[in-house]
């Protein structure tokens, strides 16, 4: 009994370090160029990405046409993807400028509500999507990073899961258009 307890302990010990081992979005704080996220994200941006699935292998490649826009601290960015297999998808996301650098954002197959912070020169936000597949619709959480490289570049890495399991990543290189 006593060894279960022991197993049981070190088991939760781990899984609360292992939490606490990723980044954090205030080790980003003295990072350049500094992210305006309401800045970045208004006027036409195209992005190019792939998800892998948890081994590494490239199950889609897609690209990403988004028409941003903000009035005051409240934005829509209204994304267009065409999959490489010839799909398309529509996602208009409503997002909400909180002050002291947190966001949070809302759209149609966003479970709740999204919640996100920005420092520096990064992002990070989560969110559970609604993620068909196969005639079937999952609750797929997201741990979200952006990383602004430049005035017209940003790097996207997303980690999807499902009951803490990691199924695969999605990355994306946004690119603003210039007006």
């Amino acid at each position: 009994m006593q060894r279960r307890h022991l197993l049981a302990a070190g088991i939760a010990g781990a899984a609360a370090l292992s939490g606490c081992a990723g980044p954090q979005i205030a080790q980003y704080t003295g990072e350049k160029p500094v992210l305006d996220l309401r800045t970045y994200f208004n006027g036409t941006l195209d992005a190019y990405g792939v998800f892998t699935d948890r081994s590494g292998k490239v199950v889609k490649r897609f690209v990403v046409v988004m028409r941003c826009q903000w009035n005051g601290d409240d934005g829509v960015l209204d994304e267009a993807f065409t999959y490489s297999d010839g799909t398309t998808q529509k996602r208009v996301w409503r997002m909400k400028h909180l002050g002291n650098g947190r966001f949070s954002g809302t759209a149609d197959d966003v479970v709740g509500t999204a919640i996100g912070e920005q420092q520096g020169n990064a992002f990070r936000w989560g969110y559970t999507l609604l993620q068909p597949v196969d005639g079937k619709t999952y609750e797929v959480q997201f741990d979200d990073w952006m990383y602004l490289m430049d005035e017209r570049v940003m790097l996207n890495k997303a980690t999807m899961s499902k009951f803490g399991i990691r199924l695969g990543e999605v990355t994306l290189s946004f690119v603003k258009r210039l007006p």
